[in-house]
């Protein structure tokens, strides 16, 4: 007999970039057994100090390498190493103790020049990861009382960390849950890694400009022009080796050649020269690139096969790029002074961040940005985005103090699920505005489930953004619009507007825009309503819009001003003043300018003779040329500022879920190999997650489901059940309200007629009378991940299209959101005399629904249609899941912080 051979696939979907705190990347990967040779060479690098620390005596590097085995089973032991350059830094372990399979032991060394830069963090993250996926529990580690900085990297990972000292050493046990504590650490410690990633880019001390000539025409030395025109605060050097200096800028054949350190080279040359000046840039020391050259994935295979072969070498050494394909990086600051692009305008300093994915784009914004006179903190177009990504700018605009109000224009998601959890945890200190380009009703044709089929591309992105408090617009226009506003007025602290102008119609148009925007025309007070009609001339309007009429003077706009600003009742104040007279509009932008000073808080916009932006005669009031371009950007901003001010919503935790029955079940599936599971598996699920279910048999035979319905109680339903009967309405296989036995053998025996082979069974189900439909489901979308979507039920469910969408996992919050913000929550409430359901058990279905999709992440489609909203509790009458195991991911091209 022979002996059977287990082979062990190297788990290469486990490879990962992440950034340290000091800026630099760091590659993590699985150790293998080819790694002995490095291991040697690391352990030999090690100071006999970190020796002992590991091991707790002296080792030669022979016998600590055989105590940290390159040989694993990625099961019950798995390292991971940590490289950069291709040389091995750091390594760590977990060993799964075989007397309690949930626990680990763990153990890193890390080389000494690098201590204290955040890899023993990374390396115990990862090991944390893979673990709970391997469902392990509780790390534990014995540490030395003298090893501080490995004892700091526990106590400050945010597990719950307890420990002890006993011989002689520091005993440390820690669950690796993902807790709010632990998220909360992570989150801090990558926002610090992503600003310090950054600043090599916005705030570089040396620039090299690789491809600058003697040829103004050439984007390298606009670049170079543009860099000295402004003021750049660091040091400037162009690389060609055609010239020894460029417009008295001293220039070097080669990077390597320049002979001061170079923290940022911005690189302008031909396409197939670029691999060359990376590798340059990399034997500098470079700390990032920004490559301004086309002619890469955007051109097809061949372009991004160039384009990863940069990455790679770019992230083996821990460099950022930009790019390809950009227009480059700008920094306002008077510290900085940095007009690192080919355009010919450069904006005034300010308090607004952009990023452009579209380079072209990023010309006409700069442009349009100027007329509108706002400023700029930061603007960088990414292009292609390979490596710098929405998700490191926003976090770097989140710890830069020079940037209020943060602008994006987006094409595409690298990683939406990770840009809703920065976006998330940013928004609620800075706002983030952003145009989101390439909608698409497409990529739901193939979906099986309902949810699936709901699922557009576009409604997932808007219901991303209103998760993490995004402003979307769908226009350029409409994104300054709303810019102007927050870069320049506090947020609104309520949804009740007054208008006050000097012509009828404009006021009518606010108002209708105001109702359009969910906004509110407030009530005026008595008082305040008394002192207008004592103010101004008995033709005038003094309710809300305050219409002052054409004859209005400065002095009129100013007391009507003062005495909206100080009615209790409202929150903010449209201005609209059209040009009667030339000469009073000077003095009239005065007289909003200095009343504004007075506003104690409140919102103001204005429509004003046609200005756009923010007229020095205005500031720091916006202008509109028209009022619904005011009504709406102040709309929008207040229903960010309602979000920022509800609570944050914690995460659902639930006692009464039996968690090994779903596995149970699960794991019995994916043992035959997945796919749609059989009305018990289904209903066995619905009941372990407790979501209220109607009760059911699964029957074989018309004698069985006779029986069934006789024990289970007139009326019931009956469902012809097969593997192809995926929408029963349309194939006509269910038959509702059958009232005694043989309406259920009649229905049965002509359903078999007609679907014949089709069906292979039929479930025989309780009627849940009576209710509102609705609908749970869940899809596993290829870029998005998870998403749960709620709404309107029934066989009309794609229809009527009533369904709002959160990116997993779900808070109470957004569960809240999802039920109201469908048109079903009016029915729900109570209509036309009808008793208000429960929507609070709409919201725990909703809930426990999430929190499956982290007991079964297996799960690719889940529908519950209908669910039967009642006034007391709710019934799920018909479910669907479909189990699948997951397909290991190739590696993501995005850093890990």
């Amino acid at each position: 007999m022979s002996a059977e051979i287990t082979i062990i696939q190297y788990p290469a979907h486990l490879e990962s970039d992440v950034v340290l705190r000091n800026g630099r990347t760091l590659r993590l990967r699985p150790v293998r057994p080819e790694d002995h040779d490095a291991m040697l060479d690391f352990f030999r690098g090690l100071s006999s100090d970190s020796l002992h620390s590991r091991f707790f005596g002296s080792r030669t590097p022979e016998s600590a390498l055989k105590d940290t085995p390159v040989d694993v089973d990625y099961e019950n032991d798995f390292g991971v190493v940590g490289e950069v350059g291709g040389e091995i830094i750091g390594v760590a372990h977990y060993y799964r103790s075989r007397l309690a399979p949930k626990s680990a032991e763990v153990a890193f060394t890390i080389a000494d020049r690098l201590q204290g830069t955040g890899i023993g963090t990374r390396l115990l993250e990862k090991l944390a990861d893979v673990a709970r996926a391997k469902h392990v529990e509780t790390f534990f580690a014995d540490v030395l009382p003298d090893n501080r900085k490995m004892i700091d990297v526990f106590l400050s990972s945010g597990f719950n960390v307890t420990r002890k000292s006993a011989d002689g050493a520091v005993h440390v046990s820690f669950p690796i849950e993902s807790t709010e504590s632990y998220a909360e650490a992570a989150a801090v410690r990558s926002q610090k890694a992503a600003y310090a990633s950054m600043k090599s880019i916005f705030e570089p001390h040396t620039i090299a400009v690789v491809g600058a000539s003697r040829r103004p025409e050439q984007l390298g030395t606009k670049i170079l022009t543009n860099l000295k025109t402004t003021g750049f605060q660091g040091q400037i050097v162009a690389v060609n080796p055609k010239a020894t200096n460029i417009d008295g800028v001293p220039c070097f054949p080669s990077v390597t050649a320049v002979d001061i350190p170079v923290d940022l080279a911005i690189i302008a040359v031909p396409a197939e020269h670029v691999e060359a000046v990376i590798d340059d840039c990399i034997e500098k020391g470079v700390s990032a690139v920004v490559v301004i050259t086309a002619g890469f994935s955007e051109t097809g295979e061949a372009g991004r096969a160039a384009e990863d072969r940069l990455l790679d070498k770019l992230r083996s050494a821990g460099i950022r790029m930009v790019g390809p394909n950009c227009m480059g990086v700008i920094n306002t600051d008077p510290k900085v002074n940095m007009h690192a692009t080919f355009s010919a305008i450069y904006p005034p300093n300010g308090n607004v961040a952009m990023s452009s994915q579209s380079g072209a784009l990023g010309l006409a914004i700069l442009d349009y940005a100027r007329n509108l006179s706002i400023g700029f903190s930061t603007f960088i177009s990414v292009g292609n985005k390979v490596d710098v990504s929405g998700n490191d700018l926003i976090q770097y605009w989140a710890e830069d103090v020079n940037t209020d109000v943060v602008l994006l224009y987006l094409e595409s998601f690298g990683n939406p699920k990770r840009f809703g959890e920065i976006a998330r945890r940013v928004a609620r200190k800075k706002p983030i505005v952003a145009v989101k380009a390439g909608r698409s009703k497409s990529g739901a044709l193939a979906a099986q489930s309902h949810t699936g089929a709901l699922a557009s591309s576009d409604a997932l992105v808007a219901d991303l953004f209103r998760q993490a408090g995004v402003i979307r617009t769908d226009t350029l226009e409409a994104m300054f619009d709303v810019a102007t506003l927050l870069a320049n007025q506090p947020l609104p602290v309520g949804r009740r507007v007054a208008v006050m102008t000097n012509a009828g119609g404009p006021g009518i148009l606010a108002a209708d825009a105001c109702e359009a925007g969910g906004l509110e025309l407030s009530q005026l007070s008595e008082e305040t309503t008394q002192k207008l009609r004592d103010s101004l001339p008995p033709a005038a309007s003094v309710r809300n819009p305050v219409d002052m009429i054409a004859s209005a003077t400065p002095e009129d706009y100013r007391r009507v001003l003062e005495l909206l600003l100080a009615d209790p009742g409202i929150d903010s104040v449209i201005i609209i003043y059209i040009p009667v007279e030339a000469t009073h509009a000077a003095a009239v932008a005065a007289v909003i300018r200095e009343t504004a000073a007075k506003a104690k808080g409140k919102t103001l916009v204005a429509t004003f003779m046609s200005a756009v932006g923010v007229p020095r005669k205005l500031t720091p009031v916006p202008s509109f040329p028209f009022p619904e371009r005011a009504a709406n950007a102040l709309g929008r901003a207040t229903r960010y500022a309602e979000w920022r001010r509800r609570p944050v919503g914690v995460a659902p935790q639930f006692e009464d879920i039996d968690v090994a029955l779903i596995r149970q079940v699960a794991q019995r599936v994916l043992a035959r190999g997945g796919g749609w599971l059989d009305a018990d598996e289904v209903h066995e699920i619905m009941l372990a997650a407790n979501i209220p279910t109607a009760m059911l048999e699964t029957t074989a035979s018309v004698y069985d489901a006779v029986h069934a319905a006789m024990r289970m109680g007139f009326p019931v339903a009956v469902k012809a059940q097969g593997p192809e009967l995926l929408h029963k309405t349309e194939a006509g296989a269910v038959k509702l309200g059958l009232q005694d036995e043989r309406e259920v053998r009649e229905a049965y025996l002509e359903m078999q007629g007609r679907l014949g082979e089709l069906m292979t069974g039929a479930v025989v189900q309780q009627m849940v009378e009576g209710g509102v439909e609705v609908m749970i489901g869940a899809t596993q979308d290829p870029i998005f991940g998870h998403i749960v979507a709620y709404g309107s039920g029934g066989t009309l469910v794609e229809l009527l299209a009533d369904v709002s969408f959160r990116i997993h996992p779900l808070t109470d919050v957004d569960a809240e959101d999802m039920v109201q913000e469908t048109r079903c929550w009016t029915l729900l409430q109570g209509f036309r005399g009808t008793k208000p359901c429960d929507a609070g058990a709409i919201r725990d279905a909703i809930l426990r629904v999430s929190v499956l999709l982290n007991i079964c992440p297996e799960i690719a489609e889940l529908d519950i249609n209908p669910l039967k909203a009642m006034p007391s509790g709710v019934a799920a009458v018909d479910a669907r899941i479909r189990i699948e195991r997951p397909s290991p991911q190739p590696p993501s091209r995005r850093v890990s912080y």
